[in-house]
């Protein structure tokens, strides 16, 4: 079996227990994706239009910094890649992390928790920040999936 490592950025608490219950249910190494500056409450406000979530959002050019460089990307084959979703695509910082690292001949499987918008056009916004990559359909993970629900997500996508 090929090595995986799940990774995740979490503002909120929510995507990491996602994260961790995937890393579980299929035996897969986990990386917590952070930002250089933590997001405060006031960043993540969403309604407020000048909070730095939303300047992010606003901006495709935006890439907030990571901090930490240290994934071991090269040492696995498949990566999974969590977050919440903003604002209908996964946030920014997503495309810092990939952009990061050489994801040439790896699989890359996107997954997010949220509060109410599924996936949306994560999966464009992100194919050109993972050149060379096999980028497979996400998936949400929302509420409290079993093993059984997250392996069998896992046979559908031919891992």
């Amino acid at each position: 079996m090929s090595k995986t490592l799940v990774t995740y950025f979490s503002a909120s608490g929510v995507t990491a227990k996602a994260a961790k219950a995937l890393a579980a249910a299929i035996n897969a190494d986990l990386y917590e994706i952070r930002p250089e500056t933590p997001y405060t409450k006031a960043d993540l406000n969403w309604t407020d239009k000048s909070s730095r979530s939303s300047a992010e959002m606003n901006d495709p050019s935006s890439r907030p910094a990571i901090a930490g460089n240290d994934a071991g990307i090269e040492n696995y084959d498949t990566v999974f890649v969590g977050f919440p979703i903003w604002w209908y695509v996964a946030p920014t910082i997503i495309n810092t992390f990939l952009e990061s690292y050489d994801f040439s001949g790896k699989t890359v499987v996107p997954f997010a928790t949220s509060g109410g918008s599924g996936m949306g056009r994560t999966n464009e916004k992100l194919r050109p920040s993972c050149p060379g990559a096999k980028l497979l359909p996400g998936k949400l993970l929302n509420g409290r999936i079993s093993e059984q629900e997250l392996k069998k997500w896992m046979e559908g996508l031919g891992l």
